[in-house]
């Protein structure tokens, strides 16, 4: 199995305070990491639950790619990230198959992961994110 697991879901929001606070009560837990990520203009907040994540992220600048989704689309579900055991061999194999991809080089992300970004046009509309642990 190349995709291990979903590894979070990305939830775009405006207010990321207000957020934890409603996502602590939802999932009756708290938030256990932020972490600004500047490189992509977005504050993140996770919780955990169960083998996945949820990921809280609140634009910090309008270059934002969550503030310009935020404006188009309103809050909501942004991503769906999956846990991969090696990110190159993944990008190889969906390239083979014929998925674009955004970027096909991976970066750092939050949560000390590498990631990158399947492009929503060849994925049903959906924009997928692979993650591997940084080493």
């Amino acid at each position: 199995m190349n995709l291990r697991k979903i590894e979070h879901l990305g939830i775009a929001v405006k207010d990321l305070e207000a957020s934890k606070k409603l996502f602590a009560a939802l999932l009756g837990t708290t938030c256990y990491k932020e972490e600004e990520v500047a490189s992509e203009h977005v504050k993140t907040a996770f919780f955990g639950t169960g083998e996945s994540k949820v990921e809280l992220l609140q634009a910090t600048s309008p270059q934002s790619p969550i503030g310009k989704f935020i404006e188009k689309k309103g809050e909501g579900i942004h991503h769906i990230a999956f846990d991969v055991a090696d990110i190159d061999a993944e990008i190889t194999r969906l390239k083979a198959e014929g998925f674009q991809f955004i970027s096909e080089t991976p970066k750092d992300g939050a949560d000390n992961k590498r990631i990158v970004f399947l492009h929503p046009k060849s994925t049903n509309g959906i924009l997928v994110e692979l993650c591997q642990e940084r080493k």
